[in-house]
């Protein structure tokens, strides 16, 4: 990961549940957790280059199902700052974020006052705390896994495909597929 916490693997996944849950459910942004992404995707010494299902599933080995849900701003906001709140390591649980959304956070605040304040975008337009928006998460961080709780305060829930039939649907309809640059989340200090 950068040493902003974002990961590349992570933003193609969360890419990958974006594009499944976008047009069905409205998803407006999706969001990844580091803990669900159990290996590297790349190729193996003797390997053709082709990517196959294994190396997806080695990726992403859970099942768990995608759930899109509505949370206000200051919800978002809550979510983003447990990734440093009731954590296991200072370093925190930094999810990854997909294209279109973007914040900033300051390793020099305390846990629960990292998400420098106004930083929330989508699409380039400033969230506001009263805004409504839609994410997408997989199953377990959905059910407030990884002391991420807030997100089990998400309204008009609904669940949709499995998290790897998203990546594996992602990876063939993107078969030049390039993580982009770690440019979602900044990181100060």
């Amino acid at each position: 990961p950068a040493p902003s916490g974002e990961s590349p693997l992570g933003q193609v996944i969360a890419d990958a549940q974006l594009a499944a849950t976008a047009g069905e459910f409205g998803a407006q942004v999706a969001l990844m957790n580091p803990g669900g992404i159990r290996a590297d995707l790349g190729t193996r010494p003797g390997d053709d280059g082709q990517v196959r299902y294994e190396d997806l599933f080695a990726v992403q080995p859970f099942y768990n199902n995608l759930v899109t849900l509505t949370l206000n701003g200051a919800q978002l906001l809550q979510v983003l700052e447990q990734q440093w709140q009731n954590q296991p390591t200072a370093a925190g649980r930094v999810l990854s974020v997909s294209r279109g959304f973007a914040y900033a956070w300051d390793a020099g605040q305390p846990p629960g006052q990292r998400i420098v304040p106004g930083s929330m975008r989508l699409n380039g337009t400033p969230v506001a705390l009263d805004a409504l928006v839609r994410v997408t998460v997989n199953s377990f961080l959905a059910g407030g896994g990884d002391n991420f709780t807030a997100l089990r305060q998400g309204r008009e829930v609904r669940t949709g495909m499995m998290d790897i039939d998203a990546f594996e649907a992602w990876v063939k309809a993107n078969p030049s597929l390039a993580p982009g640059l770690p440019e979602r989340i900044t990181r100060r200090n």
